[in-house]
């Protein structure tokens, strides 16, 4: 992870790194940092606060349940409990406190909450981002990995005749996420850097479908 210029940005860093070390790659330190850094890159683009936007994206993966378990869509919650926490900790004044935590507790993609500040839907864009394109694939083959799901399902891999079921099958999570996400960006910078992202998935999908054909 690379450092913020801002002192109370890198202590948070140095928190954040701790936290995600011996993470699965899916929600890792290195994703925290990519996030931080998009998120960096949209707030100073659309106008949002960047030390609060760059300071929620820091903390989002504080606390972070797998996705077979049985609370995984409490994760947002509970890290929004434990930034509260780390930020009181930091002596961060009490409003600022309250909007980086509103952030984070909205930003996950399950919870199908729209964000009410900008500094809150340009995190959740930002999040949005790492899960699309080449390095959103490589997350989504970690965590099918992780939870032990076949690739694909061996009849219909690409879900022509049946509703995506990403708990059974790896490659369905294409199909019930990630090629929805830029129809839920809330940004027009963010949109503008989805597009290629999903070019290289669909892109590799092509390939895909092409290699399965040859046997």
């Amino acid at each position: 992870m690379q450092p913020f210029a801002l002192p109370r940005l890198e202590s948070l860093r140095l928190h954040a790194e701790e936290a995600t070390r011996d993470r699965p790659p899916a929600h890792d330190a290195l994703h925290v940092a990519r996030v931080a850094r998009l998120a960096a890159h949209l707030a100073a683009a659309e106008g949002a606060d960047v030390e609060l936007t760059v300071a929620a994206a820091l903390l989002h993966e504080l606390v972070n349940l797998p996705k077979h378990h049985v609370d995984s869509a409490r994760s947002g919650d509970l890290c929004a409990d434990a930034a509260r926490a780390l930020l009181e900790r930091e002596g961060w004044p009490a409003a600022e406190r309250e909007r980086v935590v509103a952030c984070i507790r909205d930003h996950a993609f399950s919870k199908g909450v729209e964000p009410e500040s900008l500094e809150g839907r340009v995190l959740q864009d930002a999040d949005r981002l790492d899960a699309i394109g080449a390095i959103g694939l490589a997350r989504m083959w970690a965590t099918t990995t992780e939870m032990q799901r076949p690739f694909y399902d061996e009849v219909d891999p690409f879900c022509a005749a049946r509703a995506p079921d990403d708990k059974r099958f790896g490659l369905d999570h294409v199909y019930r996420k990630l090629l929805a996400i830029p129809a839920r960006l809330h940004t027009e910078t963010a949109r503008a850097l989805a597009a290629p992202r999903v070019d290289a998935m669909r892109a590799y999908l092509g390939a895909l479908e092409r290699e399965l054909a040859d046997g």
